[in-house]
């Protein structure tokens, strides 16, 4: 072959490279505007906006598993609620009975009638996962192990949870005969969202690598999250493991004005539910972008009974949702607001904002009167209710 022709054919090798190199850039995902597929290898996980509860992932997400330590979630929702509530306070001295020294597993050693703060109890609980602290503060708050539980499922029912069943306050296997712990990924996420909403100072304890818990004897907090420091902005929430559960995460990051709440259950070790939170993380933080969809005035609606007849709503702070990067999606906004009735205050709530994409509910949020609203005397309302039917009856009326 000639050296020439030989130059030509390298030539077109590389045009031709080159044009396969664009055409699969060009009919990729992500340059077609096609959402890009995600998914992790696990047995159960969900993703969530922490702010407004938004599902970004989810994946057997509705299937009972064991919570092992992430009942201690619920745990720090009972506690830190007394203590909103004045019930108890954080510098409450709590005694360690003898019932809550001998737990096993994960503990801060806790001596038969040794003495700390409820504060610092919490910080064992939160940090080291310790399960004879999780059960003396069940004990304080109670009076006993069982009455605390009793809380702990009763606060479950309040959050609309269905499928969570709780054991006791620190998440080990239930006693022979006992009905065991059961939770899913979106309920456990759920919790956690009440959690670090209500009470966002556990994150100060949720966040620390380590922290003397006393001096003598000389014992030291370690975190078990050890993704803590090794992924940007994370700062809690809680591990957990069994034999049974396998090894459970649920992780909180936030990156400027974006909060997310992934939940990994039943992985193979530690190491593998580390990758599939951060995979999660990724993808609600990097992947995705927030979009404002509503804010102040956001619509009218109808008041049947009151004076004046229509009025508009606002919601309190700006909605907003997480959509991803490159994608078209179909944001479609109602108000909810049939229950709506006089009299009104202005700042009344009257009903709920609701964002859908592509037809399926992301975000819903309360929306308040912007007026005082007076019900109307019993003719006012026969005339409307008159009104009403015979404009019902024209064509293109319904």
């Amino acid at each position: 072959m000639r050296k020439g022709s030989f130059s030509h054919l390298k030539a077109f090798r590389g045009r031709d490279l080159l044009f396969l190199i664009v055409l699969v850039i060009a009919l990729s995902p992500v340059a077609s505007g096609q959402a890009v597929t995600f998914d992790i290898d696990v047995k159960a996980a969900i993703l969530i906006d922490a702010d407004t509860g938004q599902v970004l992932y989810e994946k057997n997400a509705d299937d009972p598993r064991p919570p092992a330590s992430l009942a201690k979630i619920m745990t720090m929702l009972v506690v830190m609620d007394a203590v909103k509530s004045g019930q108890v306070t954080l510098d409450d001295p709590v005694r360690t009975s003898a019932h809550a020294s001998s737990i096993g597993g994960s503990q801060a050693w806790l001596a038969t009638g040794e003495v700390h703060t409820l504060e610092n109890m919490l910080k064992a609980v939160a940090i080291s996962s310790a399960n004879d602290a999780s059960v003396a503060v069940a004990e304080y708050i109670s009076g006993t192990e069982a009455a605390f539980t009793q809380l702990m499922n009763a606060r479950a029912r309040q959050l609309g949870l269905t499928q969570s069943v709780f054991s006791n306050p620190e998440g080990l296997p239930a006693a022979q005969g006992e009905v065991p712990s059961v939770t899913t990924a979106r309920e456990i996420a759920i919790v956690s969202r009440e959690l670090i909403t209500k009470h966002p100072e556990v994150l100060a304890w949720t966040s620390t690598v380590m922290e003397q818990f006393r001096e003598q004897p000389l014992f030291i907090l370690y975190n078990t999250n050890t993704l803590l420091g090794k992924y940007e902005g994370l700062d809690g929430l809680k591990t957990g493991h069994t034999s049974e559960a396998g090894y459970n995460l649920v992780a909180t990051a936030k990156r400027g004005d974006t909060r997310v709440i992934s939940v990994v259950m039943g992985a193979e070790s530690s190491e593998i539910r580390e990758q599939r939170t951060r995979s999660l993380l990724d993808y609600g933080l990097v992947r995705h972008v927030s979009v404002t969809v509503g804010q102040g005035t956001v619509g009218e609606i109808r008041i049947k009974n009151g004076a004046p007849e229509r009025i508009n709503v606002r919601v309190a702070d700006p909605v907003r949702i997480l959509q991803l990067r490159g994608e078209n999606v179909q944001v479609e906004t109602v108000i909810d607001a049939s229950g709506a009735s006089a009299p009104l205050a202005a700042g009344d709530s009257v009903g709920e904002y609701v964002v859908r994409l592509n037809g399926v509910e992301a975000v819903r949020v309360p929306v308040y009167s912007e007026e005082d609203v007076r019900p109307v005397n019993i003719f006012v309302r026969l005339w409307r209710g008159a009104r009403d039917f015979f404009v019902g009856l024209l064509p293109g009326s319904r």
